[in-house]
């Protein structure tokens, strides 16, 4: 038998698809006592190189509210040619090309490894892909030469049908004609005037086009204007937001509508149409991405901030968008539409991701909704295989109504998207879980929680509200959460904190809280506003293992006691004798410590008898590009050292386990001393143990 981690795994990788439990609470009131919400992280267009596409349309149920599609948990009656829902246990026809089909020759679909297809669906005119190049000439020289270099780079890796469209804007925006050889074409317009839709025709609906914006500065004119044109007064920061200051992003003013309202308008009629956004921000200050956030957002666009146009940090990101997968086709999808299906006793609450709404009140949505809720279908304009959406669930069946011993509950996943090629494609994930009674068999729910998915499901969720709500509220939501699990799956006696253990499946849980607790996703400190938007894009869209090491990055220690390990994310692992390589997703940060960064200064490594020291030297430089030359957007590189300015990068990470104020307190000699009044994990870990074995809570 499987060990649930083994169950896990297998499941993610053949289905792209992670739930916070694996074994559900069969009542709605006992689901509501598990704290963690029943959720899953799914990848629609998960890699799988074993699932080549099948050439024809999917079997739908006939009965009208449901039409799942035929699956590996159906019933079949290969004699009369039936098959029977397993949502709604309508039985159905099988169509005349099955005619032949039995227990010994079943259809792909059937067969329990393929509860994860693709059909590739040959209806309708296949329409070109459509690429828009929106460009910011408002640039220094130097940049604007190295942003025409890497748009025409782009050019070339183009399929060859393409359409290309080129608009520039500086005070005056520019549509060119691409199509008028031997004189340069353009229609002018001016940057203050907002023009609707059809004004402006031509707009493609429903095709699969990339809107890319390449902007070097924040807007100053028009409606999307953030800041004005004098450089007395700055663009807005948290401070001027919290105390109301920020004048184009309060909803009205006397000039019209707020910057934000402009561009939410601009995203949900891209969306509508089913493009998206890409938004390229290269300048040293802020260029408005808090209020253009939602271009990206809504549309599943891409998001990239750098410091130029001209740093190989933009150029390598770029480029990697038009990156072709094993098959030698494009990692990017379009347009696609995300159903989803459910077993009676579940309903839909909502999702969190790069999607909108399409407002299908199906019977299986909830009243209660997390996230983008009142739906049970999502557009994803652009997908590419890493995309991740959280689905949030109800349980809906009611405590007196005991579900039969051994049943399963039923979850089914219809991605319908343009694949790059211009196929339409229909890929169908139909996975289902055991239901237990919570009152007898809590400790099979409790071994099947995935705490790794759970921790990352909680997060987007506090992200989440934290676009609308205050920080300390959110952080307040997120701790008596945490409190409430450790009540439910701690073991310990009452009012004796050291009697307190959590069993294996929840002994990471705590401390990826209180990683996130502390990161940029929540914590505004030290941040521009544009940041935050940019840290929080990202965090909405990735998979698991990426999002893990957003929440709680990745240390390794390189020393001459032996090969690289991973170590505690602590102030205890910066020792002078070791080399640090620190993995934060948005940041690569090497760091010498103070040993190795004096033998360094001195030169040791061009001496021929410390050949050792230069290759100690040189391996986490190796592993760090091979991270730099894979990762979408290519991260930050950030070479440090003891006592180094950016050292802080590192030092702001890690778990503050020995500061200034109790450094002496215990006698210890290793580690470094961080100066900060932040608490330590011991700390919030003994708060933690006092407030759940509390009786008062």
């Amino acid at each position: 038998m499987a060990t649930y981690l083994e169950f896990i795994q297998q499941n993610e990788e053949r289905d792209g698809v992670r739930f916070s439990w694996n074994v559900w609470p069969s009542s709605r009131l006992e689901a509501t006592r598990m704290v963690v919400p029943l959720a899953c992280l799914l990848t629609p267009l998960k890699e799988r190189l074993d699932l080549p596409p099948v050439q024809y349309e999917p079997v739908l149920c006939s009965r009208p509210t449901c039409k799942a599609v035929l699956n590996p948990l159906c019933q079949v009656d290969y004699r009369a040619k039936l098959w029977a829902c397993n949502f709604c246990f309508q039985r159905n026809q099988f169509p005349p090309a099955y005619a032949g089909i039995s227990e010994v020759s079943q259809p792909a679909e059937l067969m329990p490894q393929f509860s994860t297809i693709e059909y590739v669906v040959q209806r309708g005119p296949q329409t070109p892909l459509i690429f828009l190049y929106v460009v910011d000439t408002c640039l220094e020289e130097e940049d604007l030469q190295a942003l025409k270099e890497s748009l025409q780079m782009s050019l070339s890796l183009l399929p060859a049908n393409a359409l290309v469209g080129l608009i520039t804007f500086g005070r005056m925006v520019q549509v060119h004609e691409l199509s008028s050889e031997g004189i340069s074409k353009s229609y002018v317009f001016r940057g203050t005037k907002d023009l609707t839709a059809k004004q402006i025709q031509g707009t493609f609906p429903n095709t699969g086009a990339r809107i890319m914006l390449f902007t070097g500065g924040p807007p100053t004119q028009g409606p999307g204007m953030v800041v004005g044109d004098e450089l007395k007064t700055p663009i807005r920061s948290w401070h001027d937001i919290e105390k109301d200051n920020a004048r184009f992003m309060k909803k009205a003013t006397k000039v019209g509508a707020s910057a934000c309202w402009h561009y939410e308008t601009l995203a949900n009629r891209t969306a509508a149409n089913g493009h998206c956004i890409d938004i390229y921000a290269c300048a040293l200050d802020q260029t408005g991405l808090l209020e253009m956030k939602c271009c990206a957002n809504l549309t599943g666009g891409y998001m990239v901030m750098g410091d130029s146009f001209n740093t190989s940090l933009f150029k390598q990101t770029f480029q990697r968008v038009f990156h072709k997968g094993y098959n030698g086709e494009f990692r990017m999808a379009f347009g696609a539409n995300l159903d989803v299906k459910t077993s009676r006793e579940l309903k839909i609450a909502g999702a969190i991701g790069p999607c909108i709404s399409l407002n299908a009140k199906s019977l299986c949505v909830s009243e209660n909704e997390l996230g983008i809720g009142g739906t049970s279908q999502w557009k994803i304009c652009s997908l590419d295989p890493s995309t991740t959406l959280a689905i949030y669930f109800e349980v809906v069946n009611q405590h007196n109504a005991p579900i039969p011993q051994g049943s399963r509950g039923a979850v089914q996943f219809v991605t319908q998207y343009q694949h790059s090629s211009m196929e339409k494609r229909i890929r169908v994930t139909t996975v289902a879980r055991n239901w237990a009674d919570a009152q007898s068999q809590l400790q099979h729910i409790e071994a099947a929680f995935d705490q790794e998915a759970a921790a990352v499901l909680m997060a987007r969720l506090g992200v989440y509200r934290a676009e609308s709500e205050e920080g300390p509220d959110v952080l307040r939501w997120l701790d008596r959460q945490l409190i409430r699990l450790c009540q439910k799956f701690g073991q310990y006696n009452k009012d004796d904190p050291n009697s307190f253990r959590l069993s294996e499946s929840f002994s990471l849980y705590p401390q990826f809280m209180f990683h996130l607790r502390r990161s940029s996703f929540l914590q505004v400190f030290n941040n521009s506003p544009d940041e935050s938007s940019y840290y929080r894009h990202h965090f909405a869209r990735q998979d698991l293992t990426q999002s893990l090491i957003m929440i709680q990055p990745i240390l390794y220690a390189y020393s001459f006691h032996g090969p690289p390990e991973p170590v505690l994310l602590d102030s205890s692992s910066i020792l002078p004798d070791r080399i640090l390589l620190m993995d934060t997703f948005f940041q690569i940060v090497i760091y010498l410590g103070e040993t190795i960064a004096q033998w360094q200064k001195a030169g040791y490594q061009d001496m021929p008898e410390y050949e050792n020291f230069k290759h100690l030297l040189q391996a986490p430089l190796d592993d760090a590009q091979e991270i730099l030359q894979t990762r979408f957007p290519m991260p930050r590189y950030i070479h440090t050292e003891h006592g180094g300015s950016q050292a802080r990068f590192l030092l702001s990470k890690v778990n503050p386990s020995q500061t200034h104020n109790n450094l002496y307190a215990w006698g210890q000699e290793s580690g470094a001393p961080i100066l900060t009044d932040d608490v330590s994990l011991q700390v919030f870990m003994d708060h933690l143990k006092k407030l759940a074995v509390s009786s008062a809570s």
